[in-house]
């Protein structure tokens, strides 16, 4: 049975410490670098002691020398850190499959990424969302397939992008008057010290952030829901999809609920059959992606440490609108677990290999 190395940049974080976990046990893949910034030289299990597995690995520096060589890297840095150090790979391992958990590869458009992110555009990768849906019919995981370089979705996004496709794609609803509001695990803002993110100050409280349609993760969700609908890029811009966003920060450490509307545009006595067409259509072949029974709805605990997101939808009937709930595990389904899930189409091996489909309860 073939295995591949792996390096993990960004180790000691919440992102790279998830990648970590899952790469555990995992039959084919196998860690042998470990990289940070402020830790290099000291023991992983210094930082992230869950991970006994590889609790004695030394912190090697973040930089093309020491990430070089090895079959798979995976970036889990911050937005803008990632860029580089893909640059200085490209040059010395071109055949490498890099994963780029941040956001520096994800947009299409330099426009988008300037007026979002404030900085120069890095281009972009093959975008690491098997399941995104394409005007043609096919999947985004056909392009995953033997790919080198794979930019991870943001994990606001792949709740929104979910829950939201199968209806942009069957025409029911109007995709530019599009609804979000999502409650987040703290786990999803980093692991980096940030005064508002201590115990006295989130305990007890509910606050939203990056109001008003100032959110990073704006562009990148319109620009998966034009692929959708096959707006070209040039055109993106002039309204097709627009969506408001709003995040709301609630005192759990991961996890993601989101709430998702929008105004119907069929007649209301025929949109709850085909809105479960439309779902059933997108997800029955899914393994990671669950359409619940009638009745009930999603829970952020009921996905916990899983690669699994659950939805539900509901017709209001009064309002001539559609409502999706979608949960799903921030740091596992919307970040590691979808990671791995691209990194395997990429070196050919079983999409669901060694991913968790359940969670962990209570």
């Amino acid at each position: 049975m073939q295995t591949f190395t792996v390096a993990v940049s960004g180790a000691t974080g919440y992102a790279g410490g998830e990648v970590l976990r899952l790469l555990a046990g995992h039959p084919q893949l196998r860690v042998t670098t470990v990289a940070g910034h402020s830790t290099v030289g000291e023991r992983l299990g210094a930082h992230q002691p869950h991970l006994t597995t590889f609790a004695d690995l030394a912190i090697q520096p973040s930089d093309a020398s020491a990430l070089a060589g090895h079959d798979v890297v995976v970036l889990a840095l911050p937005h803008g850190a990632s860029g580089r150090i893909a640059a200085e790979l490209a040059a010395t391992s071109p055949e490498t499959l890099i994963l780029d958990l941040a956001a520096d590869h994800r947009l299409t458009s330099a426009w988008a990424w300037e007026r979002f992110y404030g900085s120069e555009h890095q281009g972009s990768w093959d975008y690491g969302l098997p399941e995104l849906m394409h005007a043609d019919g096919t999947k985004q995981r056909e392009t995953l397939r033997r790919s080198t370089r794979i930019a991870v979705p943001g994990c606001n996004v792949t709740a929104v992008t979910l829950g939201l496709q199968p209806l942009v794609a069957a025409g029911l609803i109007d995709p530019a008057r599009l609804t979000a509001t999502l409650a987040n695990g703290v786990s999803g803002a980093g692991k980096a010290l940030k005064p508002h993110l201590l115990a006295g100050e989130i305990l007890g409280d509910v606050s939203s952030y990056a109001q008003a349609g100032t959110h990073r993760h704006i562009p990148e969700i319109e620009q998966n829901l034009a692929r959708v609908l096959g707006i070209p890029e040039a055109s993106q811009h002039d309204g097709g999809v627009r969506i408001s966003f709003t995040p709301t920060l609630v005192p759990v450490a991961r996890g993601i609920h989101a709430t998702l509307s929008a105004p119907l545009t069929v007649p209301v006595a025929e949109a709850g059959s085909r809105a479960g067409e439309a779902f059933a259509s997108a997800y029955r072949e899914e393994p990671f992606v669950t359409v619940l029974p009638s009745g009930l709805w999603p829970r952020t605990s009921s996905v916990t440490g899983s690669n699994t997101a659950q939805i539900q939808y509901g017709i209001d009937e009064r309002a001539g609108t559609v409502l999706v709930s979608v949960a799903l595990d921030n740091l596992v389904r919307g970040t590691a677990g979808q990671a791995l899930q691209s990194a395997h189409l990429a070196l050919g091996l079983d999409e669901a290999l060694a991913l968790p489909a359940d969670g962990v309860a209570p």
